[in-house]
């Protein structure tokens, strides 16, 4: 048992290494722009002070991104999507149909809609739980992550449900932050490479500055492209790659809420804290708002019984079917309301 230990204590302590070389490269770029740069490089004071200001807003607001997503740990299943003790039992000594049925039976209370890609309930072995939408194992973290992502090596952290607002701001920060600093150094750059400025020891970290600034630039920009379009669609990295699966087959749209409400999703209704890092993202992970087309008729049907009503129109549906986010487009009802309508159909 020891080796195993030591074997993921080294694990976890060199997992920490990309994170340290972001940290590294970071503080020599502030040191490189802030003390070579516009100290010892810029003689107008006006410009230097300018260029400090801007700077330092965009390091800030890049830092506290950057650690918030670091720190921000992985929301995982809530008890609730356990076994019960006699179910967990029960569940173990059964053969894969049995435990199906079991499954089946615990998942009718919970707002789960979603199935494997034969049509079985998703449930996690190593974790014990049924798995809520869009929730997954990360193996790198050993635990189910609500809306998972993907495992970022940069941040040593699961990006999922409770952090993925701030590792979009994250990327659009680190973003600015390099182009900001390419956009100011490169005339010094030109100077420098022309020996128009004499040959300090300021002119490495200038023109050293100028490469990886633009450098990681053109990296981080297609990876942030990437993640707006991810939010704008309302899907993760892993539902990109793989349409989760509803009872009605597999659908890359099944949350997908429009462009507007999908954005609300993630970044929540106060557009005045949508640039800061600062938890504002709707719901609690485990249940999510989906299309009506895609709901499972035995949960429309159970969800009818427990608020005792005998049908569904448009968006008229339990709050059982809907999860914790159905206020989110109580006010969008009618307009929606006009244009989708739910057919229940017996399985066959």
């Amino acid at each position: 048992m020891a080796p195993h230990h030591v074997l993921k204590c080294c694990q976890r302590s060199l997992a920490w290494i990309p994170v340290i070389f972001i940290n590294l490269v970071v503080g020599w770029s502030y040191y490189a722009y802030v003390v070579e740069l516009c100290i010892f490089t810029i003689p107008n004071n006006a410009e230097k002070i300018s260029y400090l200001v801007v700077f330092h807003l965009f390091f800030i607001m890049f830092i506290w991104s950057y650690w918030k997503t670091i720190c921000s740990r992985p929301a995982s299943p809530s008890k609730e999507f356990c076994l019960a003790k006699v179910e967990k039992e029960q569940y173990e000594k059964e053969q894969p149909d049995a435990q199906q049925d079991i499954l089946k039976k615990a998942a009718v209370g919970l707002p789960v809609y979603t199935r494997t890609g034969t049509g079985a309930v998703r449930y996690c072995d190593h974790c014990q739980v049924i798995k809520p939408d869009r929730c997954h194992h990360c193996s790198t973290c050993d635990m189910c992550v609500l809306k998972m992502d993907h495992h970022c090596p940069w941040v040593n952290n699961c990006v999922g449900f409770s952090n993925y607002k701030f590792f979009v701001l994250f990327l659009a920060y680190s973003m600015l932050y390099c182009v900001f600093i390419a956009a100011t150094v490169l005339q010094y750059f030109i100077k420098f490479w022309t020996n128009q400025l004499p040959d300090t020891h300021a002119k490495f970290h200038v023109l050293f500055l100028f490469f990886v600034a633009a450098m990681f630039f053109i990296s981080i920009l297609s990876l942030f492209s990437y993640h707006l379009w991810l939010v704008g669609k309302n899907r993760t990295t892993i539902e990109a790659f793989r349409a989760p699966v509803f009872r009605n087959g597999p659908d890359k749209n099944g949350f997908s809420l429009g462009f507007s409400r999908n954005v609300v999703e993630v970044f929540g209704d106060q557009k005045k804290y949508w640039m800061f890092p600062i938890y504002t993202s709707h719901g609690d992970g485990h249940s999510f708002v989906t299309r009506l087309l895609t709901l499972d008729p035995e949960q429309i049907a159970v969800g009818l019984q427990i608020n005792g009503k005998s049908s569904v129109d448009g968006l008229a549906s339990p709050k059982h079917i809907l999860g914790n986010n159905i206020n989110h487009i109580e006010g969008h009802q009618d307009d929606v309301a006009q244009t989708v309508t739910v057919t229940m159909e017996s399985e066959s």
